[in-house]
């Protein structure tokens, strides 16, 4: 992987002219299904506690949104005897982007799970799955959030109302992956995603890359797994989800609320190297990992972008600033290892 490592100005200027931008057959990121195993819990605090905005609700699944998000849920939270993720899914940018990624899909050689009808938040979809068993989905049809009484919002740009520090919309998530070069492969060719930035480890292999399939600096990461081994038995394994917030106040605040209510702070509030956000990690009652971050007004807007590329030892040196990174953010992940007796 080519990235931006530096050269005269006259070697910047041929390695830039060529388009690196994606595809746009994806919208963006739709959703992420999380599994729980402490159902009414874990309800309860990304509703009460993280600030997100229940939708509807079936036997099996909550569907939650966050203030602005558009679309009937961002996050559908399952009932399940462990924890992780059910599937990721990317909402295509017109119903002929979604069958002509669905032939490139098909042809890939990729595991095909095919098409279903949908849930509450959505019309039929394409599922299909990773070589690490994380479970993607692509769709058109959509239902939009539909705010009654006082959630309805005063200005008509928003999608509902705000309500306090809540977090704004779903930004992104991270899987874990065994090879991340081979995830990489995989998401260019069955999302048309692009590589913003990444990490090179001093052993050859690339220890994470952010992704992104329109203008925002990455709505997916993927980083090595290091718990999980080649393919996890229990399907792929997440390392968390996230959503924005509008400014970095509001996770300050949220940070007092997560103590106030007994919530475990894993790490921060600090500010990333890699993509330069300003973060707050905790866990939800099951052990999910979950992020509220704030990234500014960053977007890619170069069709030309060439990715970033940081050295093992600089990723080594941990965050922009802040404390040092914490062993468990290595090494946790859901659903959790079962070790061997």
């Amino acid at each position: 992987m080519q990235g931006r490592t530096g050269g005269s100005a006259e070697q910047g200027k041929t390695a830039m002219s060529i388009p690196t931008n994606p595809s746009f057959d994806i919208a963006h990121l739709g959703h992420v299904e999380i599994y729980t195993d402490r159902f009414d819990e874990s309800l309860d605090f990304f509703t009460r506690v993280y600030g997100l905005k229940l939708s509807g609700q079936d036997d099996d699944s909550a569907y939650l949104r966050a203030w602005d998000d558009y679309e009937f849920h961002s996050l559908k939270l399952t009932r399940h005897h462990s924890t992780g993720v059910g599937h990721i899914g990317y909402r295509a940018a017109s119903p002929e982007a979604l069958e002509r990624r669905v032939a490139l899909i098909e042809a890939s050689g990729y595991s095909v799970h095919g098409w279903n009808e949908g849930d509450l938040g959505h019309g039929r979809a394409f599922r299909f799955e990773d070589p690490f068993g994380h479970i993607f989905e692509i769709y058109y049809d959509t239902h939009r959030a539909a705010p009654e009484g006082s959630d309805r919002p005063v200005l008509k740009n928003t999608a509902s109302a705000f309500s306090g520090a809540a977090p704004r919309r779903i930004d992104h998530l991270n899987l874990l992956a065994a090879d991340v070069s081979e995830f990489r492969r995989f998401m260019e060719t069955c999302l048309g995603s692009r590589v913003t930035e990444y990490i090179q480890l001093d052993n050859g292999r690339i220890g994470g890359c952010w992704f992104t399939i329109n203008n925002k600096t990455y709505d997916l990461a993927c980083t090595e797994e290091h718990g999980g081994g080649p393919r996890f038995e229990g399907g792929g394994r997440l390392h968390h989800v996230t959503y924005a917030t509008d400014q970095r106040e509001d996770i300050l605040r949220a940070a007092d609320i997560f103590l106030q209510n007994g919530v475990h702070i894993e790490t921060g509030p600090h500010k990333h190297a890699i993509q330069g956000t300003f973060f707050l990690y905790v866990w939800e009652p099951a052990g999910n990992r979950v992020e509220l971050a704030n990234a500014g007004a960053r977007l890619i807007l170069a069709p030309d972008w060439e990715p970033v590329c940081w050295t093992e030892t600089e990723r080594k040196k941990g965050q922009a600033w802040g404390l040092k990174t914490i062993e468990s953010f290595h090494t946790h992940g859901t659903p959790p290892v079962q070790k061997q007796p």
